[in-house]
C-alpha cells in the first residue's frame, strides 16, 4: 500500500490486490498528497478548487469520488462506482497539471451548455483532465479525470469532437 506513494507518471497504481478499504486509504493518501493538501495546485498560474457544492460548501469527498469512481451506465441517480483504470492513473493528475510532459499533449478549452471547459489530454496515454475556469476566469474547478476506453479511445471521438468547437485561447 504505501508502495504506491512512490508511482510516478505513467506507472499505474497497484490497487488489485487490497481490499476496499485498503484501497480507498491507499487512493486517499495519494489524493490528499497531490489534491486536497497540495497547496500549490494550480495550471498555468490559476489555482485549482474543488467544485462547491450548491450551499456553498466545497466537497473534497465529492472530488475524490469524481476521481476514482464514474457513474454508473443507465442510472438516473447519479450512482457512482469504482473504477479501476480512473483509481490506477489518480497520481497523473498533479503530474499532467505541472505541465511536466510536453511532447503528445493538447490542452484546449471549450463552450459547452453548462459553461466554458479546458481539457488537458494526454495523447499518448489517451487520459483526459477536465477542468472548469472560475467566473472571474482568476483559477479553475477540478472537475474529473479518466482515461478513454473502448470505441471512444481507439477514434478519439470525444476529443476529436471537443477540438472542432474549441475556442481561440484557453481560459
Amino acid at each position: 500500500m504505501p508502495l504506491n506513494k512512490l508511482k510516478k507518471y505513467n506507472d499505474l497504481l497497484e490497487l488489485a490486490y487490497l481490499s476496499e478499504s485498503q484501497r480507498t486509504a491507499s487512493l486517499k493518501g495519494i489524493f490528499i498528497r497531490d489534491i486536497a493538501d497540495n497547496k500549490g495546485f494550480s495550471f498555468q498560474g490559476k489555482n485549482i478548487y474543488p467544485t462547491p457544492r450548491e450551499n456553498g460548501e466545497i466537497e473534497m469527498q465529492n472530488l475524490f469520488n469524481h476521481l476514482t469512481r464514474k457513474k454508473e451506465h443507465n442510472d438516473r441517480e447519479n450512482h457512482r462506482v469504482f473504477d479501476m483504470s480512473r483509481s490506477q492513473r489518480l497520481h497523473w493528475i498533479r503530474f499532467h497539471i505541472e505541465e511536466q510532459k510536453k511532447d503528445d499533449m493538447l490542452v484546449f478549452s471549450v463552450d459547452e451548455p453548462e459553461g466554458i471547459r479546458t481539457y488537458i489530454y494526454d495523447i499518448a496515454e489517451q487520459y483526459v483532465i477536465v477542468l472548469e475556469p472560475s467566473r472571474a476566469h482568476d483559477s479553475y474547478y477540478l472537475l474529473t479525470a479518466y482515461h478513454l476506453e473502448g470505441r471512444d479511445a481507439k477514434r478519439n471521438k470525444i476529443i476529436a469532437k471537443y477540438r472542432k468547437r474549441r475556442l481561440p485561447k484557453v481560459y
